[in-house]
């Protein structure tokens, strides 16, 4: 297939379609939505870290006017070993249902453990605290070298590490082990001239989205359930949902509001069945608002970890052994990156003798989620460290001791797959000749830099276009747009069909009016779903050569597509025909030798029907890239402030798609001074 190079509205910078709703508030986000009749869900949630649940008495609670409805995991089917589909990985109910609604034991401070629904949210609120919950309280463990003790409070009586050969006989609270290597590490350390030793730790923190999270449900009188949510995938929602609750996944339909900040932190569910639980209970729409203080208390962090890196080089520079270790804090559940983390750690970088080792500890904190490339960040910084103190002490300037190592096309590295088209080298190029580089450090002034990597999912998407009489187009799919994915969806059509990106309308609808689509995460979203676009447009494209050939009388293959209409080429049959209907003093069959979309909209009535196409795709390929960060920074001496003076960062964007106008713009884009004095 014949690749496009020349682009006329991808590359563009038209007025995003979202823009003027979220700039006038007419934007509709979680909390916004309100329904007839609707009433408050309040959620009741552990004071302790570890302890057993002896008793819950909603007696109190039931007694106040206006309360309407009570749940607890009683009202949720056992979660037992099923698996549920996940996309590239299938994971266990029995780590999600206790993050809805805690059965028997809690793990962490402020896991849910029952839920009340009122009229009002004040009232909701009061009857929470009135909820009496008995505990018997037990041993935390916090810290991952602790939890990975022998002697710590264990989590579960049923986690066995995995990884190990043979696998333990006895519980513990290390959930995971990995470890990949290539080459001989020994005999790479041997043949170094220097090797340094660190180990680096980060803390857990919160992805610190603005919106909490949000959601109404209702029920109705057919077993239905409709919930509105702000979610990263409302197919996601909609699967675990069924899971958690037992409902069929067929009878909820979930659509996703606009979203206000999730990287990564709304790829789950927390109050989506709880909602859905209690408006099947009650008979009432019900909605659940987190508090600020919940989502910070008990929605899923990224991982803390420890990484120890061990490098060895040559005095000339040449990398000869790269060895790291990393332990992963992963909550209360397994669900950490450490995967990724052991796989990326050194991804940028070209070695012989690679070994890489991960241990994932389950402790009393929140399980653990995404948060902008899992798994990647960890690692990355206590290779980058290593990587500027060897460069340090061997005197070679940062950015061409990387050139020396850094990976090229057709290198192999730890996760297996060569590289196929990538642009490390090109980016320390740039960087190497960027003004910024090039600036005298005065005192106390230093300069920081380092790479990154990144490899985006596939997985699956699909797409409908829909045209309508006028000729204007609507473009549905199903992942929320949480970095501009909608303004993509339109370009990529305006490209394929040749129209104005001002007459698209894309717009992310919900589980009932597209078809299944892998959540927004993974940066797979312009990859996967513009695929399933283009493919939809493609075929749009295809129907409407198809039309104008029915009413030109003339074969398909005699008419083209350009520029938004089609084209009958010159010698086909319709010259011959209004030629023959010339001779014989009829009109000719057309006039015209091409025919806008907007024109064979107008007449599909007669062609064939409206004109819509449908896609899907399931994109396996992916689209590695890397990054250079560049940071000068200044340090008071008396005080230990630190002021940045210059961060500037490079992206390898692949073929960033742009117009030659827009080449000095593109540049400028790429190699951005992103803050300044």
């Amino acid at each position: 297939m014949k690749v496009k190079t020349d682009f006329k509205y991808v590359g563009t910078r038209p007025i995003r379609p979202d823009g003027l709703d979220k700039v006038t508030g007419r934007a509709m986000y979680g909390a916004d939505l309100n329904l007839q009749g609707m009433v408050y869900g309040h959620i009741v949630r552990s004071p302790h870290a570890h302890a057993v649940i002896k008793s819950i008495d909603f007696s109190e609670a039931m007694k106040l006017p206006g309360v309407l409805a009570t749940m607890s995991a009683a009202d949720l089917p056992e979660p037992g070993d099923k698996k549920i589909p996940g996309g590239e990985v299938d994971f266990e109910l029995k780590a999600f249902s206790p993050i809805v609604m805690a059965r028997g034991k809690v793990f962490f401070h402020a896991q849910s453990v029952a839920a009340v629904a009122a009229t009002t949210a004040s009232i909701a609120a009061a009857a929470a605290k009135l909820v009496k919950v008995e505990y018997d309280v037990l041993p935390h463990v916090l810290d991952i070298h602790e939890a990975a003790r022998d002697d710590a409070p264990l989590l579960h009586e049923d986690v066995f590490t995995q990884g190990v050969d043979p696998v333990p006989t006895r519980p513990s609270n290390v959930s995971a082990e990995i470890e990949l290597k290539m080459g001989d590490l020994d005999a790479g350390f041997a043949a170094a001239d220097l090797v340094i030793e660190r180990t680096y730790s980060v803390p857990m923190c919160h992805q610190g989205y603005i919106e909490p999270h949000a959601c109404v449900a209702q029920f109705d009188e057919n077993g239905k359930v409709e919930i509105w949510c702000c979610t990263q995938g409302a197919f996601m929602v909609r699967t675990l949902t069924a899971a958690v609750t037992g409902i069929e996944l067929g009878k909820i339909k979930v659509t996703p509001s606009e979203i206000g900040g999730g990287f990564g932190g709304k790829t789950t569910i927390y109050i989506e069945p709880v909602a859905a639980i209690l408006a099947q209970k009650c008979g009432r729409p019900v909605k659940i608002v987190m508090s600020r203080e919940d989502v910070f208390r008990a929605s899923g962090p990224v991982s803390s970890s420890e990484t120890r890196v061990k490098i060895g080089v040559t005095k000339d520079g040449k990398i000869t052994a790269m060895d790291t270790d990393i332990i992963m804090d992963s909550g209360a559940f397994s669900s950490s990156p450490l995967f990724p983390a052991v796989m990326f750690g050194t991804a940028c970088y070209r070695c012989d003798n690679i070994r890489s080792s991960g241990r994932e500890v389950l402790t009393n904190k929140p399980k653990v989620y995404a948060y902008r490339a899992p798994g990647a960040p960890q690692p990355i910084l206590a290779v980058e460290c290593v990587i500027n103190e060897i460069a340090q002490q061997l005197q070679m300037d940062p950015i061409e001791f990387r050139q020396l190592n850094a990976v090229n096309e057709g290198d192999l590295p730890l996760f297996g797959v060569p590289f196929q088209a990538i642009g490390l080298q090109e980016i320390l190029r740039e960087a190497k000749k960027h003004p910024n580089y090039q600036v005298a450090l005065g005192e106390n002034q230093g300069r920081g830099v380092a790479c990154a990597f990144w490899i985006n999912a596939g997985m699956q998407s699909s797409a409908t276009i829909n045209v309508s009489e006028d000729g204007r187009v609507n473009v549905l799919t199903g992942n929320p747009d949480i970095g501009g994915s909608r303004a993509s969806m339109a370009l990529l059509t305006a490209e394929v069909l040749g129209i104005p990106v001002d007459t698209i309308r894309p717009a992310v609808v919900d589980t009932d009016s597209i078809a299944y689509s892998d959540l927004t995460g993974g940066s797979r979203t312009t990859l996967a779903t513009g695929g399933a676009v283009i493919k939809a447009a493609e075929a749009l494209v295809a129907e409407l050569r198809k039309r104008a050939a029915a009413l030109w009388g003339i074969n398909v293959e005699e008419v083209d597509w350009i520029d938004g209409s089609a084209v009958a080429r010159s010698g086909t049959g319709l010259e011959t025909l209004n030629e023959a209907r010339a001779n014989d003093g009829h009109a000719p069959a057309t006039a015209a030798k091409s025919l806008t979309l907007a024109q064979l909209a107008a007449q599909a009535g007669v062609t064939g029907g409206p004109l819509c196409a449908v896609a899907s795709h399931n994109a396996h390929n992916a689209a590695p890239s890397f990054a250079l960060n560049m940071c000068d920074v200044e340090v008071d001496k008396e005080t230990g402030k630190v002021e940045i003076l210059r961060y500037t960062c490079i992206q390898d964007a692949g073929k960033p798609c742009i117009r030659p106008t827009w080449k000095a713009r593109c540049k400028a884009v790429l190699c951005r001074v992103s803050a300044g004095r």
